[in-house]
């Protein structure tokens, strides 16, 4: 096995991008991050990469921790690739930040532009745009894949380096340990129908059904995986959701997102 890729997905974004990128490198495996963390990989790879959505200008929570834990192949070539609706933030910094306490090296890191599924600040972008980033994410995927199979290194994407860097320190630095409790914010309305797919969604297994409804247990992620996919859009957050439209990527379906 010549490359390995690593997801994190909620939405199916990260996950799209993996499967696109492992089409184009050929002779891959793609695999969950979550999954990684409690089945050791059993096969020498050449190259790493790990591909997931930036949370708050930063790494996911879950992201940072496999970096942290997972037993990396010495000397292989590690690349990021992180799926965004905006700014890429600090994310491959902090990457290579983990790896280089590890004396191991981020050869690249590159950022893909998706749309957006933040339903509290808003809802999904109409389907005309959101198409032309497919098409676009495509292209964006060949290019990379170009990139990786040269293993290329020094490629880190994340300019404008100033403004990334700002919200980084306003949001990330300053929130980022409370993600795991923001989950207090979540509630369900009378239409939620008990069918159990919020629990079977969340993909660290944050979720209980307690007489039919969810219960959060606040090891959260904030990946919206939960209120994304509710059939009946029972699943609430704060006052900000209601109304919103939903997301997630057209070609995943719920159950590719139950496999991590």
């Amino acid at each position: 096995m010549k490359t390995v890729l690593f997801y994190f997905s909620a939405t199916g974004n990260s996950l799209k991008v993996a499967r696109d990128l492992a089409d184009e490198l050929g002779e891959v495996k793609v695999l969950p991050m979550t999954k990684a963390m409690i089945l050791p990989l059993d096969e020498k790879y050449e190259a790493l990469g790990i591909v997931y959505p930036v949370y708050m200008f930063g790494l996911p929570l879950i992201v940072a921790e496999f970096l942290r834990k997972f037993i990396f192949e010495p000397r292989s070539y590690i690349f990021s690739v992180a799926t965004l609706g905006g700014l890429p933030g600090r994310a491959h910094t902090l990457a290579q930040g983990i790896l280089k306490n590890r004396d191991l090296e981020l050869s690249a890191g590159f950022s893909v532009l998706m749309p957006g599924n933040y339903t509290p600040l808003y809802g999904a972008i109409p389907q005309e745009r959101q198409q032309k980033m497919f098409r676009e994410e495509k292209q964006r995927v060949r290019d990379i894949a170009g990139f990786i199979k040269e293993r290329k290194r020094g490629i880190i994407e994340e300019k404008p380096f100033l403004i990334n860097f700002l919200l980084y320190k306003l949001l990330y630095q300053a929130g980022s340990r409370r993600i795991p409790r923001a989950d207090e914010g979540f509630w369900v309305k009378d239409t939620c129908t008990k069918c159990g797919i919020c629990e079977k969604i969340c993909p660290v297994e944050n979720i209980k059904m307690v007489k039919g409804k969810p219960q959060w247990l606040h090891y959260c992620q904030h990946c919206m995986a939960c209120l994304q996919w509710c059939p009946v859009e029972a699943i609430q957050y704060k006052k900000s959701t209601q109304g919103k439209k939903r997301y997630h990527h057209p070609d995943i379906i719920a159950e590719d997102i139950m496999g991590q």
